[in-house]
């Protein structure tokens, strides 16, 4: 399985403030590539909480027990599952609408 990533059009890394992102290599990576770090306010892990069960979900309803043949049809097929998460599955905390319409509904309030 080819996994040929290339960095050059990485633009932003995201991580929390753990310990194992306090990594020499890594910061001699992002430096190298010219890749922005993201990180949450220090003393704020709500900031990194959006991401992270953003993370979960899509390890969980996307990516368990897949493999993909190569990094185009993880992204043909990623490309999918966003289109598919924002405009057809329901989620109880937007009252039962999709992420879409919940903000078209929120936008004519």
């Amino acid at each position: 399985m080819s996994t040929n990533i290339n960095l050059t059009k990485v633009k932003i890394f995201h991580t929390d403030r753990s310990n194992e992102f306090k990594n020499k290599i890594i910061d001699e990576a992002l430096e190298a590539f010219t890749i922005k770090r993201s990180l949450s306010k220090k003393g704020c892990p709500y900031d990194n909480a959006v991401a992270e069960a953003g993370y979960k979900i899509i390890k969980k309803e996307f990516a368990f027990n897949k493999i993909f043949k190569n990094i185009e049809e993880l992204k043909k097929d990623l490309r999918g599952y966003v289109l598919w998460y924002n405009n057809k599955r329901i989620h109880g905390v937007l009252n039962c609408m999709t992420p879409v319409e919940y903000r078209l509904a929120r936008m004519t309030e």
